[in-house]
């Protein structure tokens, strides 16, 4: 899968996550078999939930959207997921190939 694809209603991101980071916040692109992904650097421990709503409270802070226009669509139990970002597909994939 390509970094995102857009999906009616929004954008599909491949994103990272890494829990329990000692330096939370987005963290440039990493390489995948299907392509690349988003790194999304998280203080918080896989635990619950938390590590999930910690990243896409990450994703929507760094394009400018409310929390919760952001939604793990796959991989809520896995550190490689695809996010859903609720909006304007065009303006958000301008946020995100400005990050």
């Amino acid at each position: 899968m390509a970094l995102w694809r857009a999906v009616e209603g929004g954008l599909r991101v491949a994103v990272k996550v890494q829990p329990k980071s000692r330096r939370p916040g987005l963290g440039g692109r990493a390489p995948d078999i299907d392509g690349e992904r988003l790194r999304i650097g998280v203080a918080e421990a896989a635990e619950d939930g938390r590590a999930n709503r910690a990243a896409c409270a990450a994703l929507a802070q760094a394009l400018a959207v409310k929390p919760a226009d952001v939604s793990v669509a796959l991989g809520a139990a896995s550190r490689d997921k695809t996010l859903l970002v609720a909006g304007d597909a065009a303006v958000l994939a301008a946020r995100l190939e400005a990050l």
